[in-house]
């Protein structure tokens, strides 16, 4: 028997589907420079690009995708503790219009052969004070446990849900013709020999240098 999440899940694109298709069939675009240019480095972390296969690419879509490890050399001046590894995945869909749809994490990761062992909400502000609020997730594949941060950002708000982020799809497509967003996705394993919530502060502290740049790669 299919979920309830399942069939709200299929209401919700559903009625998408009609909402953009009584809209009319050109969404506004804005401009938006490509992910590629996002900054190699953060603080003293570098990056290393994971290409994403083709058979990957075909099930994301129609879009613009980065996925990197950003890792601090040895010698660096992170604290040791502070210094495990962060990788970031940003998929930015310029339209959701043309049967376009967001990959949820709560199915592909599964799908990976991770399980989510808890949930929640984190939020944190960047430099500004502007305020985030962001999915907070503990997984496991049985050997190791990793700290996942992801949401939705979408003209310049940052949704944590993933039926509010349908919802605001629909909302946004109405008022300005716009159904362009992005996921963006933060994991760091979570070493035995610290707790989670350190792993969290990683997660959080990465994603509020990552969130004053996204306007210029994910159109407010």
């Amino acid at each position: 028997m299919r979920s309830a999440r399942f069939w709200v899940i299929v209401i919700l694109m559903s009625f998408s589907a009609l909402v953009l298709h009584v809209r009319g069939d050109v969404d506004h675009v804005p401009y938006s420079i490509p992910l590629s240019q996002l900054p190699r480095t953060f603080g003293d972390r570098a990056s290393t690009e994971v290409p994403l296969d083709q058979e990957t690419l075909d099930v994301l879509g129609k879009g613009d995708f980065l996925y990197r490890i950003y890792a601090a050399p040895p010698g660096s001046a992170i604290h040791a503790d502070d210094a495990k590894p962060v990788s970031l995945f940003i998929g930015y869909f310029p339209t959701q219009r043309t049967g376009q749809s967001i990959h949820s994490p709560q199915h592909c990761l599964p799908g990976a052969g991770w399980t989510f062992l808890s949930s929640g909400v984190a939020e944190f502000t960047d430099d500004t004070g502007k305020p985030y609020q962001v999915g907070d997730y503990l997984i496991t594949d049985g050997k190791q446990n990793e700290e996942v941060l992801y949401w939705y950002q979408m003209h310049g708000r940052s949704i944590a849900n993933d039926y509010v982020a349908k919802l605001q799809t629909i909302t946004d497509s109405i008022r300005y013709g716009r159904t362009d967003a992005a996921l963006v996705r933060i994991i760091t394993a979570v070493d035995p020999s610290e707790g989670r919530e350190h792993a969290r502060d990683r997660a959080i502290q990465f994603a509020r240098e990552l969130v004053p740049l996204l306007p210029a790669y994910v159109p407010n």
